[in-house]
């Protein structure tokens, strides 16, 4: 048996849930001049609307139709700008319905949409179209999407511009978008550790942005590349004869770079959350220490005296240990590892962590301690490529 009534949401015995038929009731009344009695125009296209229904829905509508001002006349017609004619559709129709349809739409529709959320104040509208522009990010939209998110203050549509193109920098650096960043969207993407890129690309890619924006100030732009990073054939042959900096400049990136020690210039790396990256999914690898393929497969229960694990010989020149190389720079500030505890021995250890295996920076000691089974370590945030862990005593 079957019947034609419509499936209705289930709703508790002594209930009722028509909240479906009334939008579509009175989505009805959208854009039909019937009872209208306000009038917007939008790029020369008239929108007829209803003032109680504009009023209800938005504090803004309310204000302006209601507050006494030139507006709150009788059948007033009041241009919009600064905005399209379809975002404005999309934001009367989930004003008079609740619905937004967003999956046909060009992304910079959505964009002019979600402006429209922010500047009339629909919080739960702004919230669910961030999400879905948080879905359909790639290389062509994140830097239109980041500047409108940065620009309204969007946390979670931030953090995940973020996240993309801190795995995509080269390309977005390449992309037709990062010409058109406004400067203070720029500068933030650029100064973040995190934006891993090589230095000579982050600096062509500025000085094109210049070219294409020549009005801004170019001298606080170029501030944002860190010359000690760029080698001294780049500095020579690349940034002089661009004339965006001064030979100043130069000489003072080419001074921190002969003087300083190689871990403390301030190098960029990825950054991956909550991941383990010493995993071969990573490009991690073994590069010193016995057998090596045990240590990166993720297993930590299958292990003992033949397989599933790492050693090194104590020596007392402290010259060996177990080296890891991960795949590329990147910024840790937490170290898991699981010292044997299949007997009673304990150990001593400390770790250091470098970016050309020749300046070793210690970021944990516990050389005068005894330590066995799992250690969670937590230092401050660096830049490193390579970790390598030394045992010094065993008892």
């Amino acid at each position: 048996m079957s019947n034609s009534h419509p499936l209705r949401p289930y709703t508790a015995v002594g209930e009722i849930d028509h909240v479906h038929i009334l939008s579509d009731h009175v989505g009805v009344l959208m854009n039909g001049e019937e009872y209208s009695d306000v009038t917007f125009i939008v790029e020369k296209k008239r929108f007829p609307a209803h003032r109680v229904i504009l009023a209800a829905r938005c504090q803004y509508f309310r204000a302006l139709l209601y507050g006494g001002m030139r507006e709150s006349q009788p059948e007033a017609e009041i241009p919009l700008h600064d905005t399209t004619a379809e975002a404005f559709t999309m934001l009367l129709k989930y004003i008079y319905t609740g619905r937004a349809t967003l999956r046909d739409e060009k992304e910079e529709v959505l964009l002019d949409f979600l402006s429209l959320a922010h500047k009339y104040g629909f919080p739960e509208l702004e919230d669910s179209t961030s999400e879905y522009l948080c879905t359909i990010l790639n290389i062509q939209n994140v830097c239109m999407t980041y500047d409108v998110a940065n620009l309204y203050s969007l946390p979670k549509l931030t953090c995940m511009c973020f996240i993309f193109m801190d795995r995509n920098a080269q390309e977005v650096l390449s992309s037709e978008g990062f010409l058109s960043l406004s400067k203070p969207a720029l500068l933030s993407i650029v100064l973040r550790d995190s934006f891993a890129a090589p230095e000579k690309d982050i600096f062509q890619a500025l000085m094109n942005w210049c070219k294409h924006n020549p009005k801004e100030n170019h001298a606080e732009i170029m501030k944002a590349v860190r010359l000690p990073l760029m080698s001294l054939t780049e500095l020579l042959n690349v940034v002089r004869p661009s004339g965006l900096l001064s030979p100043d400049a130069i000489l003072d990136a080419i001074k921190v770079r002969s003087e300083s020690r190689d871990m403390d210039l301030n190098y960029r790396g990825m950054l991956i959350p909550g991941e383990n990256i010493a995993t071969m999914k990573y490009g991690a690898q073994v590069v010193k220490g016995e057998l090596k393929s045990a240590l990166l497969d993720g297993d930590t229960q299958n292990y003992d005296l033949d397989h599933g694990f790492s050693r090194h010989p104590i020596d007392d020149d402290c010259r060996s240990g177990i080296e890891i190389k991960l795949g590329q720079p990147s910024i840790i500030n937490h170290i898991r590892i699981l010292l044997w505890d299949r007997d009673s021995r304990s150990y001593s250890y400390y770790i250091e962590v470098s970016m050309d295996e020749l300046d070793w920076i210690r970021v944990i000691d516990h050389s005068k301690y005894l330590c066995r089974s799992w250690q969670k370590l937590y230092f401050p945030a660096r830049v490193c490529r390579l970790v390598r862990y030394i045992e010094i005593i065993l008892r």
